[in-house]
This record gives C-alpha cells, sequence and structure tokens, in this order.
C-alpha cells in the first residue's frame, strides 16, 4: 500500500497455479505438470480504478534459476539486497497493458517456514513481512511508494484438498508487523497462528485474539473474519477484490493493545472446487501455451 493510501499493488508468482481450471482439468486428466501452468498475477488498485492481469503460460514461457525467475515477458530478480520486478502483462478481461518496474528492499530476511496442514503437503514462509516497495508504472503512468510485504507458499497437493477455507491478514505495527492466519482443514479441524514479526526479523508468537466478524462481501457473499484484542471491534475499510471464491480487503483492527490497519484475504475453497466457479474462471485467466 502506498504512504498516502491512494494506491495498492498485489503481486502473485505461479508456478502450477493453484487456482488455475486449466490446471485443475489437466490434473484430472493425469498431465498436470506444474511447469505447464505458470502466471503472474498483477493487481493494481487506486482512484482511477483497478487493473487485474493474470495470463496463464505454459513451460516454454518459463525460466528460472537461483536469483531469477522469467513467465513470459515478466521477471522477478533477487540480487541479495532487493527484488526486482518488471511486468508487463495485459489485463482482463478488457485489454489494457500494465508495464513498469517494482523494487521491494527488505528491513530484514526472515527464515520462520510453518506447515499450515500438520501432514507437510502444505507451507508458508513469510520472507520479508516488513518491506519498503516503490512502484514505477509506465503503463498506466504512475509512481509511488509505501509498505510492502513478500511471502510464498508451497506444496504437494492441490489447497482444495489439503483445507476448506482460511482467513489471512498482514497488520503494520510501530515495530514490524503482525500476521494472522486462521485455517480450517479438509477434516474440520482447525490451526490458528499469530505472530509479531519486529523490523529486525525476529518471530514471536503469540496467543491468536478472540475472534471479530467482518462483513460478507456484497456481490459474491465471501464470509469474512479476523481476530481483534478483547472487546475491540474490527471493520472492513475498503473491499479490493469481490469473487467467486476470494475476498482481499483492507481492515481496521486492534492487535497487541494498538489500533491497526492493513490488508486481509478469506479464501473459500469449498466454493472454489465448485464446477460453476471453475467455468467462470478463464473469463479473468486467459492461457497462452504451446
Amino acid at each position: 500500500m502506498s504512504d498516502d493510501g491512494r494506491h495498492g499493488l498485489t503481486l502473485i508468482a505461479f508456478i502450477g497455479s493453484v487456482f488455475s481450471p486449466y490446471y485443475a482439468w489437466a490434473r484430472r486428466r493425469g498431465r498436470g505438470e506444474p511447469e505447464h501452468f505458470c502466471s503472474v498475477n498483477v493487481a493494481l488498485y487506486g482512484a482511477a480504478g483497478k487493473r487485474w492481469a493474470l495470463t496463464e503460460r505454459g513451460r516454454n514461457a518459463l525460466s528460472r534459476s537461483t536469483g531469477e525467475l522469467t513467465i513470459g515477458p515478466s521477471a522477478l530478480q533477487w540480487d541479495g539486497e532487493a527484488l526486482t520486478i518488471d511486468v508487463d502483462e495485459v489485463t482482463a478481461p478488457i485489454p489494457s497493458r500494465l508495464r513498469g518496474r517494482i523494487r521491494l528492499h527488505p528491513q530484514a530476511l526472515v527464515d520462520y517456514p510453518v506447515s499450515l496442514d500438520g501432514k507437510g503437503r502444505h507451507h508458508w514462509r513469510p520472507i520479508a513481512p516488513c518491506s519498503r516497495v516503490e512502484v514505477t508504472m509506465e503503463q498506466p503512468d504512475l509512481r509511488w511508494s509505501g509498505a510492502g510485504y513478500f511471502d510464498t507458499n508451497w506444496g504437494s497437493e492441490p489447497l482444495e484438498d489439503g483445507f476448506a477455507c482460511w482467513d489471512w491478514s498482514r497488520t503494520g505495527l510501530d515495530d514490524g508487523a503482525a500476521i494472522l492466519y486462521d485455517v480450517t482443514r479438509r477434516d474440520a479441524e482447525r490451526m490458528s497462528l499469530a505472530l509479531r514479526i519486529a523490523g529486525n526479523g525476529e518471530v514471536e508468537a503469540f496467543e491468536p485474539p478472540p475472534p471479530a466478524p467482518l462483513a460478507t462481501t456484497s456481490v459474491w457473499r465471501i464470509a469474512r473474519a479476523t481476530q481483534a484484542d478483547t472487546g475491540q471491534p474490527a471493520r472492513v475499510v475498503e473491499t479490493l477484490e469481490d469473487t467467486p471464491f476470494y475476498a482481499r480487503s483492507v481492515i481496521a483492527t486492534h492487535l497487541l493493545g494498538k489500533p491497526v490497519t492493513g490488508v486481509h484475504e478469506s479464501l473459500s475453497l469449498d466454493r472454489f472446487r465448485q464446477g460453476w466457479v471453475q467455468m467462470l474462471l478463464p473469463f479473468r485467466m486467459p492461457r497462452l501455451a504451446r
């Protein structure tokens, strides 16, 4: 998010895109090679509206090494101090160009992998929860800087096989960030994780706060919830994404004794696995592959 609160950006690089209908269909036929289902998802938010790009590409568009990942015309490069992302994508469903450069400067790197399912099939690691981001876009013409966050997920089975739903949030603190992960597994067991991460990268787990309800999304009726200090409310400041199975929001809440704001996501994998949802996805996720 930009320092003035007027702009936001989310970028996800997928190898074996977990939300790809093409990947799901290929797995059912026994042809689900992750490298053949790659994409760079860019979502740009601001007063001028939202721009969204998620074009899936095949293995011929993928190149990767220890410090670089290229998917089609977009590339991510780590030089040991900063992550540089060159974006060159086309939005959907209405085509327009998204082209520019993002630089992410971590305050510190964090080595704190978490098994989300308790079975070693799904993992998450916050790499740089406290970062600065510089955004320089050519198309659209836009420049801003603000607070950033960088993490990674990986696994050995489809998300919908391991989980029914989850709520996640990252909020800024005076001396770092707080991350909440509240997961409902496919076997109905819950995992609730609360981490306080200092600017120097030190990680401290704390007792997850009590549940705090959030308003359901207005279009697709996705349930949202978070956790907050006892007796303190939480509310949605802005809904950034309201989709058939996923919501991304800016929230205001209360954690560790202080009012905070941050980015929140709710994911319904019960909804995602429905056939009618799978049929809608290609309209937002075109595929270019050989």
